[in-house]
Protein backbone atom coordinates (compact mmCIF):
# COMPACT_ATOMS: atom_id res chain seq x y z
CA UNK A 1 0.00 0.00 0.00
CA UNK A 2 1.22 3.55 -1.16
CA UNK A 3 2.75 4.94 2.00
CA UNK A 4 1.65 8.68 2.54
CA UNK A 5 4.09 10.01 5.52
CA UNK A 6 2.75 11.45 8.62
CA UNK A 7 0.54 13.88 8.69
CA UNK A 8 -0.91 14.41 11.83
CA UNK A 9 -0.02 18.14 12.87
CA UNK A 10 0.75 17.22 17.33
CA UNK A 11 2.37 14.53 16.47
CA UNK A 12 4.90 16.01 14.12
CA UNK A 13 5.96 18.78 15.69
CA UNK A 14 5.65 16.86 19.03
CA UNK A 15 8.06 13.89 17.56
CA UNK A 16 10.04 15.71 15.40
CA UNK A 17 12.19 12.94 14.74
CA UNK A 18 9.26 10.51 13.93
CA UNK A 19 8.87 13.58 11.74
CA UNK A 20 12.04 13.87 9.39
CA UNK A 21 12.02 9.90 9.55
CA UNK A 22 8.21 9.84 7.81
CA UNK A 23 8.59 13.01 5.91
CA UNK A 24 11.96 13.67 3.39
CA UNK A 25 10.71 16.80 2.14
CA UNK A 26 10.70 18.24 5.68
CA UNK A 27 14.33 17.12 6.34
CA UNK A 28 15.12 19.36 3.21
CA UNK A 29 13.61 22.23 5.10
CA UNK A 30 16.41 21.80 7.51
CA UNK A 31 19.06 21.39 4.78
CA UNK A 32 17.73 24.58 2.89
CA UNK A 33 17.76 26.33 6.37
CA UNK A 34 21.21 25.73 7.09
CA UNK A 35 22.17 27.11 3.40
CA UNK A 36 20.50 30.26 4.13
CA UNK A 37 21.81 31.31 6.87
CA UNK A 38 25.43 30.61 5.24
CA UNK A 39 24.39 32.32 2.15
CA UNK A 40 23.43 35.27 4.19
CA UNK A 41 26.46 35.56 6.49
CA UNK A 42 28.62 35.35 3.46
CA UNK A 43 26.88 38.27 1.93
CA UNK A 44 27.15 40.79 5.01
CA UNK A 45 31.10 39.48 5.60
CA UNK A 46 31.79 39.91 2.18
CA UNK A 47 30.70 43.86 2.74
CA UNK A 48 32.68 44.28 5.85
CA UNK A 49 29.97 43.52 8.80
CA UNK A 50 31.33 41.91 12.09
CA UNK A 51 29.12 39.23 13.28
CA UNK A 52 29.01 39.86 16.87
CA UNK A 53 26.86 38.13 20.16
CA UNK A 54 24.57 40.49 22.61
CA UNK A 55 23.06 39.43 26.01
CA UNK A 56 20.27 37.64 25.85
CA UNK A 57 19.13 37.57 29.28
CA UNK A 58 19.19 41.50 30.47
CA UNK A 59 17.51 43.61 33.38
CA UNK A 60 16.20 45.72 30.43
CA UNK A 61 13.52 44.21 27.54
CA UNK A 62 13.83 46.75 24.66
CA UNK A 63 13.97 47.42 20.65
CA UNK A 64 10.37 45.55 19.48
CA UNK A 65 7.16 45.95 19.88
CA UNK A 66 6.30 43.20 21.99
CA UNK A 67 6.03 41.28 25.40
CA UNK A 68 8.94 39.78 27.31
CA UNK A 69 9.67 36.73 28.99
CA UNK A 70 10.65 37.57 32.43
CA UNK A 71 13.16 34.96 34.63
CA UNK A 72 14.75 34.94 38.00
CA UNK A 73 18.27 34.85 38.61
CA UNK A 74 19.12 33.17 41.79
CA UNK A 75 22.69 33.91 42.43
CA UNK A 76 22.31 37.60 41.51
CA UNK A 77 18.81 37.70 43.42
CA UNK A 78 17.15 39.69 40.29
CA UNK A 79 14.05 39.51 37.75
CA UNK A 80 15.77 39.15 34.28
CA UNK A 81 14.37 39.45 30.92
CA UNK A 82 14.43 36.92 27.79
CA UNK A 83 15.51 39.76 24.97
CA UNK A 84 12.86 40.76 22.64
CA UNK A 85 15.44 42.19 19.74
CA UNK A 86 19.23 42.84 19.73
CA UNK A 87 19.19 46.74 18.29
CA UNK A 88 19.74 48.56 21.76
CA UNK A 89 22.81 46.36 21.66
CA UNK A 90 24.35 46.13 18.35
CA UNK A 91 23.57 50.49 18.57
CA UNK A 92 25.61 50.92 21.64
CA UNK A 93 28.81 49.18 19.18
CA UNK A 94 27.95 50.97 16.22
CA UNK A 95 28.47 54.15 18.53
CA UNK A 96 31.66 52.39 20.01
CA UNK A 97 33.56 52.24 16.42
CA UNK A 98 32.25 49.11 15.29
CA UNK A 99 30.67 50.69 12.34
CA UNK A 100 28.99 47.77 10.23
CA UNK A 101 28.01 44.74 12.62
CA UNK A 102 25.62 41.75 12.70
CA UNK A 103 24.09 38.87 14.66
CA UNK A 104 22.58 35.69 13.91
CA UNK A 105 20.74 34.65 17.06
CA UNK A 106 17.55 33.79 19.30
CA UNK A 107 14.82 36.46 20.29
CA UNK A 108 12.04 35.20 22.51
CA UNK A 109 8.57 37.13 22.92
CA UNK A 110 5.57 36.14 24.75
CA UNK A 111 2.78 36.75 22.62
CA UNK A 112 0.16 34.64 20.38
CA UNK A 113 1.66 31.49 18.02
CA UNK A 114 0.27 31.23 14.36
CA UNK A 115 1.39 29.72 11.40
CA UNK A 116 4.06 33.08 10.81
CA UNK A 117 4.91 33.90 14.82
CA UNK A 118 6.69 31.59 17.21
CA UNK A 119 7.38 32.57 20.94
CA UNK A 120 11.15 31.21 20.38
CA UNK A 121 12.93 32.53 16.86
CA UNK A 122 15.95 33.20 15.40
CA UNK A 123 16.52 37.04 14.45
CA UNK A 124 19.23 38.63 11.83
CA UNK A 125 20.21 42.23 12.82
CA UNK A 126 22.60 44.39 10.73
CA UNK A 127 23.98 48.12 11.25
CA UNK A 128 25.45 50.55 9.45
CA UNK A 129 27.20 53.96 10.04
CA UNK A 130 26.89 56.32 7.71
CA UNK A 131 23.66 55.22 6.10
CA UNK A 132 19.85 55.59 5.83
CA UNK A 133 17.11 53.60 5.32
CA UNK A 134 17.98 53.99 1.32
CA UNK A 135 21.17 51.86 1.69
CA UNK A 136 19.28 49.05 3.46
CA UNK A 137 16.56 48.87 0.90
CA UNK A 138 19.15 47.95 -1.63
CA UNK A 139 21.46 45.96 1.22
CA UNK A 140 17.61 43.93 1.45
CA UNK A 141 17.52 43.76 -1.85
CA UNK A 142 20.81 42.56 -2.42
CA UNK A 143 20.77 40.18 -0.14
CA UNK A 144 17.69 38.18 -0.99
CA UNK A 145 18.44 37.93 -4.63
CA UNK A 146 21.72 36.93 -3.79
CA UNK A 147 20.67 34.21 -1.55
CA UNK A 148 18.26 32.95 -3.98
CA UNK A 149 20.79 32.70 -6.48
CA UNK A 150 22.97 30.90 -4.37
CA UNK A 151 20.20 28.21 -3.83
CA UNK A 152 18.50 27.86 -6.86
CA UNK A 153 21.03 29.14 -9.78
CA UNK A 154 18.62 32.08 -10.60
CA UNK A 155 17.03 35.02 -9.21
CA UNK A 156 13.44 33.62 -9.03
CA UNK A 157 11.78 30.55 -7.35
CA UNK A 158 8.72 28.21 -6.89
CA UNK A 159 7.34 28.67 -3.25
CA UNK A 160 3.93 27.85 -2.02
CA UNK A 161 1.82 30.66 -1.29
CA UNK A 162 0.03 29.23 2.13
CA UNK A 163 -3.13 31.50 1.34
CA UNK A 164 -4.23 29.92 -2.07
CA UNK A 165 -4.33 25.93 -0.29
CA UNK A 166 -1.08 24.96 -1.42
CA UNK A 167 -1.01 26.44 -4.90
CA UNK A 168 2.58 27.64 -6.09
CA UNK A 169 3.62 31.40 -6.92
CA UNK A 170 7.58 32.56 -8.84
CA UNK A 171 9.11 34.45 -6.32
CA UNK A 172 10.91 36.67 -8.60
CA UNK A 173 14.14 38.42 -6.97
CA UNK A 174 15.76 40.36 -10.10
CA UNK A 175 14.05 43.48 -10.67
CA UNK A 176 13.71 46.75 -8.01
CA UNK A 177 11.36 45.20 -5.48
CA UNK A 178 7.97 47.51 -5.71
CA UNK A 179 7.50 50.41 -3.27
CA UNK A 180 4.72 51.12 -1.31
CA UNK A 181 3.37 54.05 0.65
CA UNK A 182 2.36 52.62 4.05
CA UNK A 183 -0.68 55.48 4.50
CA UNK A 184 -1.93 55.78 1.00
CA UNK A 185 -1.90 51.75 0.57
CA UNK A 186 -4.11 51.86 3.48
CA UNK A 187 -6.19 54.75 2.00
CA UNK A 188 -6.53 52.88 -1.61
CA UNK A 189 -7.29 49.56 0.23
CA UNK A 190 -9.72 51.07 3.08
CA UNK A 191 -11.38 53.91 0.44
CA UNK A 192 -10.91 56.51 3.03
CA UNK A 193 -9.24 59.40 3.78
CA UNK A 194 -6.84 59.23 6.60
CA UNK A 195 -6.19 62.34 8.96
CA UNK A 196 -2.91 64.01 7.80
CA UNK A 197 -0.27 61.52 9.60
CA UNK A 198 1.16 63.84 12.11
CA UNK A 199 -2.56 63.56 14.18
CA UNK A 200 -2.70 60.22 13.40
CA UNK A 201 -2.08 60.06 17.73
CA UNK A 202 -5.01 62.37 18.44
CA UNK A 203 -8.00 61.38 20.12
CA UNK A 204 -10.47 61.88 17.22
CA UNK A 205 -7.85 59.85 14.82
CA UNK A 206 -8.00 56.86 17.37
CA UNK A 207 -11.69 57.13 16.86
CA UNK A 208 -11.93 57.34 13.23
CA UNK A 209 -9.41 54.23 13.10
CA UNK A 210 -11.68 52.19 15.75
CA UNK A 211 -14.68 52.59 13.80
CA UNK A 212 -12.66 51.47 10.40
CA UNK A 213 -11.33 48.46 12.41
CA UNK A 214 -14.04 47.08 13.97
CA UNK A 215 -15.94 47.66 10.61
CA UNK A 216 -13.48 44.70 9.37
CA UNK A 217 -13.97 41.07 9.00
CA UNK A 218 -11.19 40.94 12.04
CA UNK A 219 -12.22 43.42 14.22
CA UNK A 220 -10.01 45.44 16.17
CA UNK A 221 -9.14 42.39 17.87
CA UNK A 222 -8.78 44.74 21.66
CA UNK A 223 -6.09 47.00 20.22
CA UNK A 224 -6.86 50.41 21.55
CA UNK A 225 -4.42 52.84 20.74
CA UNK A 226 -3.80 54.55 17.18
CA UNK A 227 -1.06 52.90 16.97
CA UNK A 228 -2.35 49.22 17.44
CA UNK A 229 -5.34 50.16 15.37
CA UNK A 230 -2.91 51.45 12.38
CA UNK A 231 -1.25 48.15 12.59
CA UNK A 232 -4.47 46.10 12.98
CA UNK A 233 -6.26 47.62 9.68
CA UNK A 234 -2.99 47.25 7.52
CA UNK A 235 -2.53 43.36 9.13
CA UNK A 236 -5.83 42.83 7.15
CA UNK A 237 -6.23 45.22 4.47
CA UNK A 238 -2.80 45.72 2.84
CA UNK A 239 0.09 43.05 4.09
CA UNK A 240 -1.84 40.02 3.13
CA UNK A 241 -2.41 41.63 -0.85
CA UNK A 242 1.72 42.13 -1.08
CA UNK A 243 2.47 38.66 -2.74
CA UNK A 244 5.69 39.37 -5.10
CA UNK A 245 8.97 41.07 -2.45
CA UNK A 246 6.99 44.62 -1.51
CA UNK A 247 8.81 47.50 0.06
CA UNK A 248 6.09 48.93 2.30
CA UNK A 249 7.18 52.38 3.30
CA UNK A 250 7.09 55.39 5.00
CA UNK A 251 5.09 54.26 8.57
CA UNK A 252 3.20 56.56 11.02
CA UNK A 253 6.07 57.94 13.39
CA UNK A 254 3.68 56.74 15.98
CA UNK A 255 4.16 52.75 14.59
CA UNK A 256 8.08 53.59 14.44
CA UNK A 257 9.40 54.79 18.14
CA UNK A 258 12.91 53.71 17.65
CA UNK A 259 13.09 55.05 13.83
CA UNK A 260 13.77 58.50 12.65
CA UNK A 261 11.52 61.10 11.29
CA UNK A 262 11.01 61.61 7.64
CA UNK A 263 13.48 64.44 6.71
CA UNK A 264 10.69 66.26 4.36
CA UNK A 265 7.17 64.70 5.29
CA UNK A 266 5.56 65.61 8.93
CA UNK A 267 4.35 62.51 10.92
CA UNK A 268 6.14 59.77 8.83
CA UNK A 269 9.47 57.87 9.53
CA UNK A 270 12.23 56.69 7.88
CA UNK A 271 10.77 53.13 7.38
CA UNK A 272 10.23 50.24 5.45
CA UNK A 273 8.98 46.51 5.85
CA UNK A 274 9.86 44.15 2.97
CA UNK A 275 6.45 42.06 2.42
CA UNK A 276 6.56 38.60 0.34
CA UNK A 277 3.65 36.18 0.08
CA UNK A 278 1.58 38.58 2.91
CA UNK A 279 4.21 37.96 5.15
CA UNK A 280 6.48 40.66 6.58
CA UNK A 281 9.97 39.25 5.89
CA UNK A 282 12.22 42.26 6.60
CA UNK A 283 12.29 45.42 8.81
CA UNK A 284 14.76 48.42 8.55
CA UNK A 285 15.08 51.59 9.00
CA UNK A 286 17.30 55.71 9.75
CA UNK A 287 18.13 54.88 13.15
CA UNK A 288 17.12 57.77 15.36
CA UNK A 289 19.91 59.30 17.09
CA UNK A 290 18.68 62.11 18.86
CA UNK A 291 18.97 61.83 23.04
CA UNK A 292 16.45 63.77 23.78
CA UNK A 293 14.05 62.99 21.08
CA UNK A 294 14.63 59.07 21.79
CA UNK A 295 13.57 59.73 25.63
CA UNK A 296 10.27 61.62 24.56
CA UNK A 297 9.94 58.56 22.20
CA UNK A 298 10.18 55.94 25.38
CA UNK A 299 7.63 58.54 27.33
CA UNK A 300 5.07 57.80 24.66
CA UNK A 301 5.30 53.99 24.32
CA UNK A 302 5.14 54.11 28.49
CA UNK A 303 1.74 56.00 27.91
CA UNK A 304 0.53 53.70 25.07
CA UNK A 305 1.18 50.91 27.04
CA UNK A 306 -0.94 52.71 30.46
CA UNK A 307 -3.42 53.14 27.90
CA UNK A 308 -3.42 49.00 27.05
CA UNK A 309 -1.20 48.64 24.51
CA UNK A 310 0.88 45.78 26.25
CA UNK A 311 3.09 45.43 23.23
CA UNK A 312 4.41 48.77 23.18
CA UNK A 313 8.57 49.33 22.70
CA UNK A 314 10.21 49.42 26.92
CA UNK A 315 12.22 52.64 27.10
CA UNK A 316 15.85 51.93 28.70
CA UNK A 317 17.45 54.84 30.60
CA UNK A 318 20.56 53.34 29.70
CA UNK A 319 20.66 53.11 25.73
CA UNK A 320 19.51 56.57 25.76
CA UNK A 321 22.46 57.55 28.22
CA UNK A 322 24.99 56.05 25.26
CA UNK A 323 23.16 57.83 22.38
CA UNK A 324 24.35 61.02 24.16
CA UNK A 325 28.05 59.61 23.37
CA UNK A 326 26.79 60.19 19.81
CA UNK A 327 24.99 57.56 17.50
CA UNK A 328 26.21 58.35 13.60
CA UNK A 329 23.81 58.53 11.33
CA UNK A 330 23.44 54.71 10.81
CA UNK A 331 20.65 52.38 8.75
CA UNK A 332 19.81 49.54 10.66
CA UNK A 333 17.32 46.16 9.96
CA UNK A 334 16.62 42.91 10.69
CA UNK A 335 15.15 39.43 9.06
CA UNK A 336 13.21 36.96 10.45
CA UNK A 337 16.00 34.40 10.22
CA UNK A 338 12.91 31.38 10.14
CA UNK A 339 10.55 33.45 7.55
CA UNK A 340 12.45 33.00 4.29
CA UNK A 341 13.19 29.35 4.81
Amino acid sequence: KEHFGLKDPDLRYRARHVDLMCNPEVREVFVKRAAILRSLRSFLDARGFVEVETPVLSREASGAAARPFQTHHNALKSDLFLRVAPELYLKRLVIGGLSRVYEVGKAFRNEGVDATHNPEFTSVEAYQAFADYTDMMTLTEELLRSICIDLHGKPSCEVTDPASSGGKVILDFAPAFARVDYIQALEDASGKTFPPAEELGSPDATKFLLSLAQGLTNGAGGAKTGAALIDRIAGQLVEPELKQPTLLMHHPLLLSPLARAHRSRPGVSERFELFMLGREVANAYSELGDPREQRRRFEDQAQARADGDDEAVRGVASFVDALEYGLPPTGGGGVGGDRPC
